[in-house]
């Protein structure tokens, strides 16, 4: 087994189960077969009997990435992460010059509880972050904070010339 009860316990509600299949005992197999598919970059074909079929596997996995499963996994996952506090916003960078999305991404939807937990958790670091007083950059300039991640320092250096 690669997932434990409890990250189990979390997981398995996010997988529909259908009128016809697959049954609620091979759900768990078959997603440690993806886990093994992606965590291996194996070929489907070359997975393990112990997951099942192969072609099950890929099939369901299909089903989950149409019905959006994934996406709503890693939405609970930040969501629960957010309650407990344990999520870092300071940490999340994107560059668009080193990470593109495809033109079907402009159009991403979050859920109310997710987009507030992702809300209160910024706010919470932000708190965190202006508790410590300003911060002192390597030239020993004091930097502050502005809105869209650009800093106060007038020398300009770490400016985006582009």
């Amino acid at each position: 087994m690669q997932l434990t009860d409890d990250e189990w316990e979390f997981i398995g509600p996010y997988l529909p189960i259908g009128e016809y299949g697959p049954y609620p005992e091979r759900l768990r197999q078959q997603f440690e077969g993806v886990i093994w598919r992606f965590k291996t970059g194996g070929q489907w074909r070359e997975m393990p009997q112990e997951f099942g079929a192969w072609s099950t596997v890929h099939n369901r996995f299909r089903q989950w990435r149409d019905a959006g499963v994934f996406e709503a996994l890693l939405e609970g996952l930040i969501a629960e992460a957010a309650k407990r506090g344990e999520v870092d916003l300071s940490l999340v960078s994107v560059d668009s010059t080193t990470a593109r999305a495809h033109h079907d991404a402009a159009g991403m939807h979050l859920g109310e509880d997710v987009l507030g937990a992702l809300e209160k958790a910024a706010t919470e670091a932000e708190k965190a972050r202006s508790k410590g007083g300003a911060s002192k950059n390597k030239t020993d300039r004091t930097s502050r904070s502005m809105p869209g991640g650009r800093s106060g320092d007038a020398s300009g250096a770490g400016a985006n010339s582009g």
